[in-house]
Parts: C-alpha cells; sequence; structure tokens
C-alpha cells in the first residue's frame, strides 16, 4: 500500500559520506553544507560546560528566512557529523535534541536558506567523555 519498510526508508535517506566523515570539513562537503558564512542569525543555546558528555542539550532556532535543512556539528567528535533536518516550507526552522560529545569542542549549526549557507557556533566544555571517554 505504498508504505516502506523502516530500515528502507533510512536507507534512502542515509549520507554515507557526511555521516561517516571523520573531519569537520569532509562531514560539511559531503552533506553540502561547503561554504558556510558565518550568521547572527542562528540561535544556538548549549550549555558551556556540559557535566555529561553523553548527553549535551543542544536548541537551534534558525530567523533566516526560507530556512530549509539545517544541520549539527561536533568539530572534535570522531564522526563530526551529528544529525541533518529538513524542514517543508512553513514550517518553523527549530531542533531540541541532545547530542554526545568525546571532548571539548565546537558546535556547529548549518543553515541552508534561498541557496545560500550559513552557520554559528558555540564552544561545549566537555568533563566527562561520551564518546567512549
Amino acid at each position: 500500500a505504498g508504505l516502506l519498510k523502516t530500515g528502507e526508508a533510512f536507507a534512502a535517506t542515509w549520507n554515507a559520506s557526511a555521516f561517516g566523515a571523520k573531519n569537520l570539513a569532509d562531514a560539511m562537503s559531503g552533506s553540502g553544507f561547503g561554504g558556510a558564512v558565518e550568521s547572527k542569525d542562528i540561535d544556538i543555546k548549549t550549555p558551556e560546560i556540559a557535566e555529561n558528555g553523553a548527553v549535551v542539550p543542544v536548541e537551534v532556532t534558525s530567523r533566516i528566512p526560507g530556512t530549509t535543512s539545517l544541520a549539527i556539528f561536533a568539530d572534535k567528535n570522531p564522526t563530526p557529523m551529528i544529525a541533518s533536518f529538513d524542514f517543508t516550507a512553513g514550517a518553523e526552522p527549530y531542533v531540541m535534541t541532545r547530542i554526545k560529545m568525546g571532548q571539548t569542542s565546537m558546535v556547529r549549526v548549518v543553515v541552508k536558506a534561498g541557496g545560500k549557507t550559513y552557520m554559528a557556533g558555540n564552544e561545549v566544555k566537555v568533563t566527562i567523555g561520551g564518546c567512549g571517554g
């Protein structure tokens, strides 16, 4: 009846080159978020100090008109790309999640809007690692 099995749905959207990249530049390039310019219209709320890197809260709002997608990266994670989100026309570009971080690092959010790419970031100091630390 036109339904996909769970594994097929995930396989259709999995970007192995982006999520499997071992450094930030490759992850951003592989996900189509390369060449981003800094923007103050991306609000990122993260703790300054995360006592447990296994559960770092991240809240993002894009005030850039026409936002169609955003991605979250942690620079020093073994695989820097954390998540990618797409927004349909009229959807509020807002995401709240928890991420895993192995060490102190910049958490970057990259947004696509109007055919351009924008970025903002916060440093999060991790006291207990979450990626095997």
